[in-house]
């Protein structure tokens, strides 16, 4: 069943109403291999040169609903890979509205004898943009739609990442600026409040261990706290087998159930998917979500990889 574009338009605006103050960030049902995007202490972690894409269709059969797409490198640099650098391409595309995103990530690691902590810093640049000539416009004389947004805002993003060969555990704040989209207009005496990005706070934990020599099993979980908006909460279980496939289930707190699915191809290559079932009443108008993900490991002469990485 399809929604027209003008009653998403409608939804659209009373998120805006309420001055941001909702969850605003993508979310990411495959977001243990796309951990970069919220956690810039990730970058360099790997122990080698990691190119990842994703590809998001949220909500399918829903006109406007979310499309996302996200590109990231990252590397490890400096003396015993105590550091490491990244950069993220993002784009998200709700109805009428667009977000771009290029961001650099700066990593630096504390090495123990078992563990390391790192931490990191996320710096970068957000345009959003509103396009009205994807919307139904009863009165295109109308003064609120004349005005055309389009901004372009910094980023500034920190985290803290801390892992051993078994498990991690992270916190992070991918933007600490409250970004403002829209100033304040007065339109014959009429006037629509600004909206800004609220912070995003994320927390995350995994851990790895053997259930058989051949098989391994990674229970997770990821929480996103931001003011004025519920809790999300993702818990996710990953079976990884024989070094190859990847198995799992996930759900989100009051949202959906998710099926996830990876495939190591080589030593190289690896292929994610995942699908969302949603759970709450939103599942009476679309077909669920589906996600994509490409990650290419790079090696140099001097680096061999023994094992694939679980996190």
């Amino acid at each position: 069943m399809k929604i027209k574009i003008n009653i998403v338009v409608i939804i659209i605006a009373l998120i805006l109403s309420l001055k941001g103050k909702a969850q605003q960030d993508a979310q990411y049902t495959n977001y243990m291999y796309n951990t970069q995007m919220i956690q810039p202490a990730y970058a360099g972690s790997r122990g080698f040169t990691t190119i990842t894409a994703l590809a998001r269709t949220q909500w399918v059969d829903l006109e406007g609903a979310p499309e996302t797409t996200t590109i990231s490198f990252d590397t490890p640099i400096g003396k015993n890979d105590n550091m490491g650098i990244g950069v993220s391409l993002f784009t998200d595309k709700i109805g009428p509205t667009a977000e771009n995103r290029i961001t650099i990530d700066y990593a630096f690691a504390i090495n123990f004898i078992w563990s390391k902590l790192t931490f990191g810093l996320k710096a970068g640049i957000n345009e959003f943009e509103i396009d009205y000539t994807r919307l139904n416009i009863a009165n295109d004389n109308d003064p609120l739609v004349q005005y055309n947004a389009n901004k372009i805002q910094p980023r500034i993003g920190l985290g803290i990442y801390f892992n051993t060969e078994e498990y991690y555990l992270g916190v992070s704040a991918p933007n600490i600026l409250e970004t403002r989209y829209y100033d304040e207009f007065n339109i014959e005496n009429t006037s629509f409040s600004n909206v800004s990005n609220r912070i995003h706070y994320y927390g995350m934990a995994g851990y790895v261990f053997d259930l058989t020599p051949k098989i391994k099993v990674k229970p997770a979980t990821m929480v996103k706290i931001v003011k004025g908006a519920p809790l999300q909460w993702d818990l996710s279980m990953n079976f990884l087998i024989n070094y190859k496939v990847t198995l799992g289930i996930a759900n989100r707190l009051d949202s959906a159930i998710s099926i996830l699915g990876g495939f190591q191809l080589s030593d190289s290559f690896f292929v994610g998917l995942g699908y969302d079932y949603m759970t709450n009443k939103l599942r009476r108008f679309n077909d669920g979500s589906y996600e994509v993900v490409l990650r290419l490991d790079l090696f140099g002469s001097d680096r061999k990889i023994i094992t694939p990485r679980f996190f």
